[in-house]
């Protein structure tokens, strides 16, 4: 029952979202800026996002080859 409303939602915003960008070039300056910096919040996050995801993908999927670990020694001064 929650999938057909969650459609509905989507649809619903998705439609404020094109009448915004329709009314956007009569939009006053103020409101093209906020909606700018709205716009490019979005993106950085979704950015973000597929950067972490790529991330934790090629250390999940390619996990690098090790060699053997060395042991570091102090060094004694004479």
């Amino acid at each position: 029952m929650a999938a057909p409303s969650f459609m509905q939602e989507m649809h619903a915003v998705g439609q404020r979202l094109l009448l915004k960008l329709k009314s956007l070039p009569q939009a006053e300056p103020v409101e093209v800026v906020a909606f700018s910096v709205i716009l490019l919040f979005v993106a950085t996050v979704l950015l973000l996002l597929l950067i972490a995801c790529s991330c934790c993908c090629v250390h999940c999927c390619c996990p690098q080859q090790r060699g053997r670990k060395i042991q570091v020694r102090p060094v004694t001064l004479p």
